[in-house]
C-alpha cells in the first residue's frame, strides 16, 4: 500500500487560520497529478504550530477528501509518548491508513527508551512508520532497534532521512523484505530506492507531483535511465526549495503555482527575495511556469 511518491503535505493558512478550501482542492490535485499517497500534519504541515483541534481536523479533511483513492499515513509525533497515543488514536478514528511517529526529539531516549515509545504508539492497533530524523530529533534509531520494533505487527515501515544510503540494505536485512523503507531525503530517492526502497515522503512533492510520481514509478520498474533523467530537471527545484530550511520554499513555489498562499506559522517566516527567485528560475526550469 505505501510505496512511489508520497507528498509530505503542507497545511495551507489564510489570515493566520486553516485554509481549509484550499486544502481540499489539493487533496484533489494530488490524486489527479498521481501522487501514490499523502502525509498529512508532519514536520513539512507545520505540526509544531497547529493546535490539536487544527490537527485532527486537517487528517479528518484529508482522510474524507481522499476517500480510499490514495493512502494517507497521518503525522502523529511529539516527544510526549501520551501525546504521541493520542494523536495516533486520533488518526485511527479519523479512518488514517497509518500513523508517523518520529523519534522523540530534544529529549534524547535511548534505545529501550525508543523500543517503549514506539511500542505504546503500536498498541493503538494503527499500522505504524518510524520516523527517523537524528538531524532534527537528535537521536538516531539504530537498525537492531528498528528490527526489535518490527516484530510488532503494527510497526511497518521507517521513513527515513538519515541521508545513509548504506543503512538501507542493512535494515532491509535485518527487517525483512516486507519491512516498508520510504526516503525522507528528495535528493537521494532514487539511490534509496536502487538500495531496497519502496517510495519517497516527498517535499518537493508538493509543488511537481507528476513528475515526482513519475520519477518513483520509473524506479519501481527498474528504469533507473528514466528516472534520473527526471532527476535532472528536478534537482534544482530540490536545491532551490530547500536553500533555506523549512516548508517556506515549498509554499512560495506552491504559490506561484496558485495552489495556496505562501504563508507560514511563526518561528518560520517567507523566503529572502534571493530564494524566491532562485525557485521561480527552478520552475521555470521544470516548465511549471512561464
Amino acid at each position: 500500500m505505501f510505496r512511489g511518491s508520497l507528498p509530505a503535505l503542507v497545511t495551507p493558512f489564510k489570515d493566520g487560520g486553516l485554509d481549509l478550501d484550499a486544502l481540499k482542492k489539493l487533496v484533489a490535485w494530488h490524486i489527479a497529478e498521481g501522487s501514490h499517497g499523502l502525509v498529512p500534519v508532519g514536520t513539512t504541515g507545520e505540526s509544531p504550530t497547529l493546535t490539536h483541534d487544527e490537527h485532527d481536523l486537517v487528517v479528518k479533511i484529508v482522510v474524507e477528501e481522499a476517500a480510499g483513492r490514495i493512502p494517507v499515513i497521518a503525522g502523529a509525533g511529539s516527544n510526549n509518548t501520551a501525546e504521541t497515543v493520542r494523536l495516533v488514536k486520533a488518526a485511527k478514528s479519523a479512518g488514517a491508513d497509518a500513523a508517523l511517529v518520529v523519534t522523540p526529539y530534544y529529549n534524547k531516549p535511548t534505545q529501550a527508551g525508543l523500543i517503549a515509545h514506539f511500542t505504546a504508539a503500536a498498541d493503538c492497533g494503527l499500522p505504524i512508520v518510524i520516523y527517523n530524523i537524528p538531524p532534527r530529533s537528535v537521536v538516531d534509531m539504530t537498525p537492531a532497534t528498528m528490527a526489535e520494533l518490527a516484530k510488532h505487527e503494527m510497526i511497518i515501515g521507517v521513513k527515513d532521512a538519515t541521508a545513509d544510503l548504506a543503512r538501507v540494505p542493512k535494515t532491509r536485512r535485518m527487517c525483512g523484505e516486507g519491512f516498508v523503507q520510504l526516503s525522507g531525503e528528495d535528493p537521494t530517492a532514487i539511490g534509496f530506492n536502487a538500495q531496497g526502497g519502496v517510495g519517497c515522503i516527498s517535499v518537493t512533492a508538493n509543488v511537481i507531483p507528476k513528475l515526482l510520481a513519475e520519477l518513483q514509478e520509473k524506479t519501481l520498474a527498474g528504469d533507473y535511465a528514466g528516472a534520473l533523467a527526471i532527476q535532472d530537471r528536478v534537482q534544482p527545484l530540490h536545491e532551490a526549495v530547500f536553500a533555506e530550511p523549512g516548508v517556506a520554499g515549498a509554499k512560495y513555489a506552491m504559490s506561484l503555482l496558485g495552489l495556496c498562499s505562501e504563508e507560514v506559522r511563526s518561528p518560520l517566516v517567507p523566503p529572502s527575495e534571493p530564494v524566491k527567485a532562485q525557485i521561480a528560475e527552478a520552475l521555470r526550469g521544470v516548465g511549471a511556469i512561464n
